[in-house]
């Protein structure tokens, strides 16, 4: 059992929904995202997402590519993403770590080397944008013979024939996109996620967690009421690209899961 897989059978038991955060690693600076990483269990978050900078983020909208390039532009890399989470767990180590990103730094990296320095690190599950099922041989199944879960994502696109494509291999939970498009673009509706999360609980048994448009603590609050748990990304990202402070990042963030919780 992972880390992820305990979290949610300790968030079912409490009767609760996960509230899970994207962060993107190195924005605006290593110390000040490890500050504010470091701080998200405490303002009540279930999981994190732990984003991998990369120069061409294809699947996502203008705040999460500015975040990369601030990353970027600052020094992150593969091997400080995998340090920040050694330094995590240098004091947490029951907070799940979701790596998020695109399959070049790994390829880059060499698929071997990567699992095994993602799994010393601490890292639980991966969620590859960029990987489709067919390519399941590259990534997907070598990180399952790791122990690491690979997430994936659904999407209001994903009919009933392409479904049981997308959960195959999948493991720890599945991503359902809530809106057809890049991150941050519109807003979530649970009218129109509440059907599609029924209809892909159907299929398979793993829990669905919604994200792209969750952006205040009633927005978390209403997709967490029709799904297993809510997403949030690119509205804290927004706050850490404002210049807020981790304080303030923080107290944002513990804004949005007490909405996610109060579903």
């Amino acid at each position: 059992m992972t880390r992820i897989d305990a979290k949610f059978a300790d968030l079912k038991a409490a009767g609760k929904k996960a509230f899970v955060t994207y962060v993107m690693a190195g924005d605006p600076s290593y110390d000040s995202a490890l500050e504010v990483v470091k701080g998200l269990p405490a303002a009540g978050v279930d999981i994190i997402e732990l984003g991998l900078p990369f120069t061409d983020p294809m699947a996502d909208g203008p705040t999460i590519q500015l975040a990369g390039q601030r990353a970027l532009e600052a020094g992150m890399t593969l091997e400080k993403t995998l340090q920040m989470v050694r330094d995590f767990r240098e004091t947490d180590d029951t907070t799940p770590i979701v790596l998020m990103g695109y399959y070049n730094p790994i390829y880059s990296r060499g698929v071997t080397r990567f699992l095994a320095e993602a799994k010393e690190a601490g890292i639980d599950g991966m969620i590859v944008v960029d990987l489709p099922p067919e390519e399941d041989s590259e990534l997907c199944i070598p990180a399952q013979k790791a122990g690491l879960n690979f997430i994936r994502l659904a999407t209001p696109t994903t009919d009933d024939k392409r479904l049981p494509k997308v959960l195959t291999n999948t493991s720890g939970f599945v991503y359902y996109v809530s809106i057809n498009g890049i991150t941050g673009a519109a807003a979530a509706q649970a009218s129109n996620v509440g059907p599609e999360v029924a209809r892909i609980k159907a299929a398979t048994d793993l829990p669905i967690i919604v994200g792209f448009g969750i952006r205040t603590p009633q927005n978390a609050r209403d997709i967490a009421s029709v799904a297993d748990g809510a997403v949030v990304g690119s509205a804290i990202v927004d706050e850490i690209g404002a210049g807020k402070s981790p304080a303030d990042v923080l107290a944002f963030v513990k804004s949005l899961a007490d909405g996610a919780h109060s579903a």
